[in-house]
This record gives structure tokens, C-alpha cells and sequence, in this order.
């Protein structure tokens, strides 16, 4: 990810900026605020803004005037509590400002995520920049045969060479068409005087959804969290969980408190069912049982007796 001296001079301008705060701050945060975290080929990550910390959250669920109690082990084992049982309001008093740049087929599939305020560069109003996601050859797989909305082995050799030509000239060539039909070039100069270009709003449609977009995304901690722990998954589509990690070190920088026990239970955690639970006091018991037997569907009993480190069958 390159940046021009016009973007660099602004984000220059705006972390050389100073101003006299009585709230909260996080000097690990403010330490990259406004800097691109680079993501995939041409993407970023970049925290603009933030509204509270670890103590805001421990605040509101004791609702105090304080900013917390005088041992930070107390807060940490409070704010422990609240996300081993699920509270969520507490996490909701704190919100962050990120600004992301990222390929259309990612934000459609991000957009789903209802929970946070979103403003998308309008390519109504501005040319797109020539600017196309191309996959990593380590990233080019064929469609699982066992999982409808997953990758398998990767293609490679000529079959791989000949996808990375069809997705570079294809992008390409909408672009020099979506150009063409503009009737401007990507600072928005009319190129032919004689002749007028489509509508901005018309000409787009025709762009790839590899073309990248921007926007602002701002969201509280609680469905952040929520976010994160879907798309930071190891099951989530690379191409987003890319974005998701990145965003997971703003969060370890901004509250780390609240980041190690989101780690501890909801990353590296496992939620039973009441049957799953049944067949784990069982084997502890030194019983045993079958699929059959348990009432869980095989998928579950596998997906079970991989994570107790015991075979499936």
C-alpha cells in the first residue's frame, strides 16, 4: 500500500495536531492514531477516533464517579466477569472511529454487520481510484467439496497464472470503459471536450468487485467484539479476517484488558450444548458414550471430540 505525498502529508498534519482533553486517553492507541495499518494489496486500517478505555467500562457497570478501583487486578477480574456472562451494556460505553479501505465483494459482505455507523465513499459524487484487489497466488483455491461457502486446494501452475490474468484484465478493461463513459480521467478532468460522459451514478455499475472502496465505520466495544469474534475466526473468508486481525491489535492497544478476556472467552474458549456438556461429565466420570447415543447431530460430536483432542469415530 502506497500512499501520495497529498495523504501522507495529512495524516502528518492531523498526528501533529495537540489538544487540551479532560477525558481518558490511551497513549498506546494515540500512538498510532490516524497511521494506515496495511491490509491486503492496496487496503488500510486506521483508527480516527475512540471514546473510552478499560476504566469506562468497569465505570458504567459499578456506575461510580470513579474511574475504577485502586488495583487493576479488581477491574480486570470485573471486567472478566462481565464477558463470561454475556453483559453487554458496559461495553457499549466505549466507541471507536476506524477509516478502512477495502474491495467492494469485502464491504458487501461486511455491511451485514447492522451494528455500526457506516459513510461509504460515494462513487455517485467522485471517481473510484484505479485501484484493484489481486489475490496472492497462496490465495487462489478451488471451491470446497465440502464446504459450500469455503476454499480447498489451491490451483496452480497455468491454471493459477490464467486466473490472475483474467482478474487483472478484466479489472482493467471496466475501468478503462468506466473511464471512457465518464468522459473524465481519475482526477475528474473532462478528457474529450466535444462529448458528454455518463452520469458518475450509471458508470459504476460496470466496475468489478475487486475495485476498492472506502469508508468510516464507528462502532461501540460490545458489537465490535461481536464483529471480531466472527470475522477473526480462523473459519472466516481471508480476505476479511485480514482486516479483522488488524483491527484486533487497535483493540489489545486501546483496552487490553478487555482484549485478554475477550481472547480467553470468546476466541479460546468452547460453548457447550446442554448434551455436549453431558457427554463431557460422562467422559470425565471415566465413561463412555456413542454419537448415537449422545442425541448430537455427527457434526457436533465432531466438531466436540476434536476440541477435547479425542477421536470422532
Amino acid at each position: 500500500m502506497e500512499l501520495t505525498p497529498e495523504q501522507q502529508a495529512e495524516i502528518n498534519s492531523a498526528r501533529d495536531a495537540q489538544h487540551d482533553t479532560r477525558r481518558p486517553t490511551v497513549s498506546e492507541l494515540e500512538d498510532v492514531l490516524f497511521q494506515p495499518i496495511p491490509v491486503l494489496d492496496h487496503g488500510f486500517v486506521r483508527v480516527i477516533d475512540y471514546m473510552g478505555d478499560d476504566a469506562a467500562v468497569v465505570q458504567a457497570a459499578r456506575v461510580s464517579y470513579g474511574k475504577g478501583t485502586k488495583k487493576v487486578s479488581d477491574d480486570a477480574g470485573l471486567i472478566n466477569y462481565l464477558l463470561r456472562h454475556r453483559h453487554t451494556t458496559p461495553f457499549e460505553m466505549c466507541e471507536i472511529k476506524y477509516h478502512i479501505k477495502l474491495p467492494i465483494f469485502i464491504a458487501r459482505q461486511w455491511i451485514r454487520h447492522r451494528t455500526a455507523s457506516v459513510n461509504e465513499y460515494s462513487a455517485r459524487y467522485s471517481v473510484l481510484d484505479r485501484e484493484f484487489y489481486i489475490p496472492a497466488e497462496d490465495q487462489l483455491a478451488a471451491q470446497s467439496n465440502s464446504n459450500r461457502q469455503g476454499r480447498g486446494d489451491l490451483l496452480r501452475g497455468a491454471e493459477a497464472q490464467n486466473v490472475m490474468q483474467l482478474l487483472r484484465e478484466d479489472a482493467q478493461t471496466t475501468y478503462d470503459h468506466y473511464v471512457e463513459m465518464l468522459n473524465e480521467d481519475e482526477n475528474g478532468n473532462v478528457i474529450d471536450e466535444s462529448r458528454e460522459g455518463l452520469a458518475r451514478e450509471l458508470a459504476r455499475m460496470n466496475l468489478t468487485l475487486n475495485t476498492y472502496t472506502q469508508w468510516y465505520w464507528k462502532v461501540d466495544l460490545h458489537n465490535l467484539l461481536h464483529f471480531l469474534s466472527l470475522r477473526a475466526d480462523t473459519h472466516a473468508q481471508y480476505e476479511i479476517r485480514v482486516y479483522a486481525d488488524a483491527m484486533l491489535e487497535t483493540v489489545k492497544r486501546w483496552c487490553p484488558v478487555t482484549f485478554q478476556a475477550f481472547m480467553d472467552y470468546r476466541v479460546g474458549c468452547l460453548t457447550l450444548s446442554g448434551k455436549a456438556l453431558e457427554v463431557v461429565k460422562q467422559l470425565l466420570a471415566g465413561g463412555n458414550t456413542t454419537q448415537e447415543e449422545s442425541g448430537m447431530s455427527k457434526r457436533e460430536w465432531r466438531e466436540l471430540m476434536v476440541s477435547l483432542g479425542r477421536p470422532a469415530d
